[in-house]
């Protein structure tokens, strides 16, 4: 019966997973460094706020590696939990996948059951207690198959009532058992319970595991081929409809302000010799108050570029959504502290960890579940073509 209860929680877990692995191999941008919502985007942003920031920093460097280990990954653990194959295996696997997600992403929800991820920890445990139980399972059909091999009966476990063994019984007399000197008839020391556990055929020792084990590597391999080709499938789909996307407009990530130069106090044209005239010099004029950070061509318009913010230390964006005007935000999500990323197809900032979305003009928020914008940062550009922040 426990087998049949958990069969609901099996069909969602595995379904589930099945369809983030896919979801992930069939997005195109999970893998493009330069998208908001990239592997690794979502690190960098992890890398912030996670009690294991440590750790994630250096994972952003084989980002696409990870981001493909754990798309194939959740695909294989929700297969095998959908057939019920190695199903406390699964289990243990789903179970450490979500508590490392519950670490990177989302260890700072509050109140903590906001965040799912710590729910499928949790709801993963009785999988791992008590398994598939035998119902439509293909560890029981290896079982099974491997004990008719082994000449034994299948060890399939059958509910009865106490009422039906009474009925059986030749000992049962008026609610007393003759076989325990009229004692009370119960369940717990009903000797005609023990004599039918102890005439099963025995088995020849380690021999049905092998079988079954053997079996069980069999299911494993077809469900491995038909897992990959359907990965595969998602994949190329995912790659002509991205190829398709890409013709009516990119979506490129925003490009990083180069190291700024040596900032001055004013600015001179070069000097101008004709021959025959003096050579003249213009005034000099002032550049805006504050500090550079980079030069306004960088910025594509209709794009934007990153930087620090030299107030905050805090990472940064300049947007232009028009050519000759300049705004520039704090990246930092007012929600859980992930920086968000600027999508040019859409002209807005989104946050990779919970999905909030800002307005790429205003900084506004328009998606939450951040309460409130991003914060905005003073910028300028200078007659000499480099930004000022103040």
């Amino acid at each position: 019966m426990a087998g049949w209860a958990l069969l609901p929680l099996r069909a969602f877990l595995g379904g589930t997973f099945v369809f983030a692995g896919l979801q992930k191999l069939a997005n195109p941008g999970f893998f493009d460094a330069s998208n908001p919502t990239s592997i690794r985007s979502q690190l960098a942003s992890a890398a912030r706020v996670s009690p294991i920031h440590g750790l994630i920093a250096h994972l952003q460097h084989v980002a696409v590696p990870l981001g493909v280990a754990i798309s194939l990954g959740e695909l294989a653990i929700g297969a095998a939990t959908l057939v019920g194959l190695w199903s406390r295996a699964a289990a243990v696997g789903g179970m450490l996948l979500s508590f490392s997600l519950f670490l990177t992403v989302s260890f700072h929800a509050s109140p903590y059951y906001t965040g799912s991820d710590i729910v499928f920890v949790f709801a993963w445990t009785p999988l791992l207690v008590a398994g598939t139980g035998g119902v439509l399972s293909l560890d029981a059909l290896s079982r099974d198959i491997a004990r008719a091999r082994a000449g034994a009966a299948p060890a399939t476990t059958v509910p009865v009532s106490f009422e039906v063994v009474q009925k059986v019984c030749g000992a049962y007399d008026a609610g007393r058992c003759r076989a325990m000197r009229g004692a009370p008839c119960e369940p717990a020391p009903c000797p005609y319970l023990e004599r039918g556990s102890a005439t099963k055929p025995a088995l020849p020792p380690g021999d049905i595991d092998r079988r079954t084990f053997t079996l069980q590597g069999v299911f494993a391999g077809a469900l491995a081929g038909v897992a990959l080709v359907g990965a595969a499938l998602a994949a190329g789909v995912g790659r002509l409809a991205g190829n398709s996307s890409r013709s009516t407009g990119p979506v490129n990530g925003p490009s990083t302000l180069p190291p700024a130069a040596q900032s001055t106090t004013t600015a001179t044209s070069a000097t101008a010799t004709t021959s025959g005239a003096t050579p003249t010099t213009s005034k000099p004029v002032a550049r805006p108050a504050g500090t550079k950070i980079g030069a306004a061509s960088v910025v594509p318009v209709g794009g934007a570029a990153t930087f620090q913010d030299p107030k905050s230390g805090d990472p940064a964006a300049v947007v232009q959504p028009e050519a000759g005007t300049f705004v520039a935000f704090d990246t930092v999500c007012p929600h859980q502290g992930c920086v968000v990323e600027y999508s040019t197809q859409v002209q807005r900032f989104v946050c990779p960890c919970h999905g909030s979305q800002f307005n790429g003009r205003t900084g506004a928020v328009l998606n939450g579940p951040a309460p409130t914008g991003l914060g905005r940062i003073s910028v300028k550009k200078g007659p000499d073509g480099q930004l000022y922040v103040t």
